[in-house]
């Protein structure tokens, strides 16, 4: 079995292994205690911070260690909006942050407080000047992800914490995918991580506070991690995350070259090896493990059931709401196709060999969901860039416009059966696609991008909303 899901969870690393097993031993005693034991006990703990405060580049007092990634980010920012709260409520995020930072963000608007999305480009990236726009004077905190967990686009983080440094705001950077292959650069104010992305045991995450940033920790603290999270310490685990983040850290450099190759490989041979295939995020400015995929007239779903019976362990769309009938936050911020989604994440360590066999086993598996779902024959890609209107033209919506009713059906249904019917309309004709899927919001506009047709808009219509396509003129 290849498992290409690191970003989810990368497998445990050997050296998170070994210290694991060895701190079981010496680090089960209260390190708050003065005895032999608890002095053990709080070397370790010191050891690791330490190592960690290295390896992220911030001083030891400055970092704390949580019960997950999550819960460092609700942490961190509750507690800064909290120590802000005299600047004023109003809270930055970018569209594609991960899941955590979105649900605080939700929490802080129903708690009365101000929240600012900044849109990303298609290739998932945000615009350093689209954040300086969204700071106000009123504004106690932005948030900024180091790369996208889905696609893997690194953002200008350097660039944004100078704009926020520059309106005296601090930014809390969700480093959770960017740790394993290097320390965040810029004047960032706070940093989150996880060990179980970079080899550590699940359950150890990390919240840095620069000194002199204003942060009041919220809810009932106690005298353990600087008040910044309660409860006693997980020190074997801490342990372990700590001495792997450092080994993984000692290959990172090497690693980071052989891995961009393989994905490289990838993205390259993927579109060539499969028709009707869009490649998403930055091809250059991204993580060199991970690449993201959406294949036409696919379910993700039911590919990734094939790909799992060929041996190959991958994710479709959001790690964190792929088990919902709604397309991915991220996808849907980009504007790009969501049907058919696929996220491969190398761990250290492939085989290259994993990766040729890949190659080999998608075009099949993909050819068999295509044609399970009585998707149309492949067709030539099309140059042509379509139009695409933010409303629709009057006459787009005419009665005598063919209609092809996809309410109750599930993308990509909706796709496929536009894309069996657009030939019989004359070119400049419309069709009206009818779906209550909120995937056709994305999925229709980007088959008619990669199709060279004109998106012209939509219209609510009883039991869900109509799609208007026109056909584009023949060439």
């Amino acid at each position: 079995m290849s498992y290409f899901d690191a970003a989810s969870s990368a497998p445990l690393h050997p050296v998170a292994r070994q210290a694991l097993q060895a701190a079981l031993d010496e680090g089960w005693a209260d390190p708050a205690r003065l005895y032999r034991e608890g002095r053990r006990a709080r070397l370790l703990l010191d050891a690791a911070r330490e190592a960690a405060a290295e390896a992220v580049g911030c001083r030891p007092d400055e970092l704390v260690f949580t019960s997950s990634g999550t819960r460092a980010v609700h942490t961190g920012i509750a507690g800064a909006l909290a120590g802000r709260h005299r600047a004023g409520h109003h809270l930055i995020v970018s569209a594609a942050e991960h899941s955590s930072v979105l649900h605080s963000a939700q929490a802080h608007r129903r708690d009365g407080g101000t929240v600012s999305e900044v849109p990303v480009s298609r290739t998932g990236a945000v615009s350093p000047g689209a954040y300086a726009d969204a700071l106000r004077p009123d504004t106690a905190l932005a948030c900024l992800q180091s790369a996208n967990h889905e696609v893997g686009t690194e953002q200008p983080v350097a660039a944004v914490a100078d704009l926020c440094r520059g309106a005296g705001v601090p930014l809390l950077v969700d480093a959770a995918q960017s740790l394993p292959w290097g320390p965040v650069d810029g004047g960032w104010s706070l940093l989150t991580g996880s060990a179980h992305k970079w080899g550590g045991p699940a359950g150890v995450g990390l919240l840095v506070v620069r000194k002199g940033v204003r942060y009041a920790p919220q809810g009932p603290v106690d005298e353990r991690e600087s008040g910044r999270s309660p409860g006693f310490e997980n020190i074997p685990a801490v342990v372990a995350a700590a001495a792997s983040l450092r080994a993984v850290r000692t290959d990172s450099a090497a690693e980071s070259i052989r891995l961009r190759e393989l994905t490289d490989r990838i993205r390259a041979r993927v579109p060539e090896l499969v028709p009707d295939v869009e490649v998403v995020g930055d091809p250059v400015r991204r993580l060199p493990h991970l690449l993201t995929f959406s294949c036409l007239y696919v379910d993700g779903e039911t590919l990734l059931h094939e790909l799992d019976r060929e041996g190959f362990s991958v994710s479709s769309g959001s790690s964190c709401t792929s088990s919902t009938l709604t397309p991915s936050h991220v996808l849907r911020a980009m504007g790009v196709l969501s049907e058919g989604n696929v996220r491969v994440s190398l761990p250290p360590g492939t085989p290259a060999e994993d990766v040729d066999r890949f190659l080999e086993v998608l075009p099949r598996a993909v050819a068999a969901v295509r044609e399970k779902l009585g998707a149309p024959a492949p067709v030539p890609t099309v140059d042509a860039s379509p139009v695409r209107a933010g409303s629709p033209a009057p006459d787009a919506l005419a009665p005598d416009a063919l209609v092809v009713d996809a309410l109750g059906r599930r993308c990509p249904v909706p796709v496929i059966e536009l894309a069996k019917v657009i030939d019989d309309v004359p070119p400049g004709g419309t069709v009206r696609v009818l779906s209550d899927d909120e995937a056709a919001r994305l999925d229709i506009p980007a088959w008619c991008e990669m199709r060279g047709q004109e998106y012209v808009g939509e219209e609510a219509v009883e039991g869900g909303t109509a799609y208007v396509v026109r056909r584009a003129p023949s060439p």
